[in-house]
């Protein structure tokens, strides 16, 4: 039976209300001078009910969201992104993990990422990274690695008891034969310091010791397919997307990828369509279709994939 995954990520809603000078205050000072100096690009970026309208189009069982919902950690903003999630569909078909502008500083869960619970949960309703939402053969991994970090750093951290957890719920679910898709914001390689994941190189350990199938991200703004070290040489693929809200004038328009996961001779095959922000048109396009090949343990490593288009 085939299930169909959407991805997206960073969408950066924009703010219904202009911060107030208290709001300000540290950290978010600096994000919304830096959000002020780009406002002209951001005048072309999507309005998200076309992309909601997009994303329904396509009908997938699941949507995950990796992170960055907001801008500047504002109450206002935290309600107004359970409102867009709402939009989506049912609260268990929508699974969301936080980014570091979502914890760009510290916010009493009830103004802040507790208005998300509905959509962090797992499948019994409880709380707590890392947090698994099964679906037929496909296994949904979400983990939280937004923590505040200081001005002018946007790093994520899992910490030892996530990682612990991770590797436990991992085998398990492999065990289980079930095709593993782990999902969060900052990706395992190419951050540097300020940006990266601190314990980046721990988590690489997991999923070489572990195994999982498929990683989804966010955080880098640009699209990406890199090939993580899996166990027994296998190779895991770690696929991240761009802003997806971010309209003319960015480097990187928006994408979201749909992925059809489907059992296979030797493991399963991920249909991927990728679907792309066309600024000159104003509406999504598809702009290309990928296949990648997952093998089981038992099965040879894939090779290398070059970048999705």
């Amino acid at each position: 039976m085939t299930f169909v995954l959407a991805h997206l990520s960073d969408l950066h809603l924009p703010p219904d209300d202009t911060p107030t000078i208290r709001q300000l205050f540290g950290k978010r000072l600096l994000s919304y001078m830096a959000w002020r100096r780009k406002r002209g690009i951001r005048q072309g970026d999507i309005p998200p009910a076309l992309l909601a309208a997009d994303l329904a189009a396509f009908a997938p069982d699941m949507l995950a969201l990796t992170g960055d919902l907001t801008n500047f950690a504002l109450p206002g903003e935290f309600a107004a992104a359970a409102g867009f999630l709402r939009s989506l569909g049912r609260t268990e078909d929508v699974m969301v993990i936080p980014g570091n502008h979502d914890a760009l500083v510290a916010v009493p869960p009830a103004d802040g990422l507790g208005q998300w619970m509905p959509w962090m949960r797992d499948d019994a309703g409880a709380a707590g990274f890392p947090v698994v939402r099964q679906r037929g053969g496909v296994a949904l991994v979400g983990l939280g690695s937004a923590v505040v970090t200081p001005p002018g750093w946007a790093a994520g951290r899992l910490g030892p008891a996530q990682l612990d957890r991770l590797e436990t719920l991992l085998r398990r679910l492999g065990e289980d034969g079930l095709f593993r898709v782990v999902l969060i914001h900052h990706p395992p390689h190419g951050e540097g310091r300020r940006r990266g994941l601190q314990d980046r190189t721990a988590l690489l350990r997991v999923l070489a010791a572990a195994g999982a199938e498929l990683l989804l991200h966010g955080h880098s703004h640009r699209p990406g397919l890199t090939v993580l070290p899996g166990p027994g040489g296998r190779g895991l693929a770690a696929v991240g997307v761009p802003p997806a809200l971010a309209g003319g004038g960015r480097r990187h328009p928006a994408r979201w990828h749909r992925y059809a996961i489907a059992p296979a001779p030797g493991g399963w095959v991920v249909e991927t369509l990728v679907r792309g922000w066309q600024p000159e048109a104003r509406c999504f396009a598809t702009l290309g279709r990928w296949r990648l090949p997952v093998s089981s343990a038992a099965a040879p490593a894939p090779r290398r994939q070059p970048a999705p288009p």
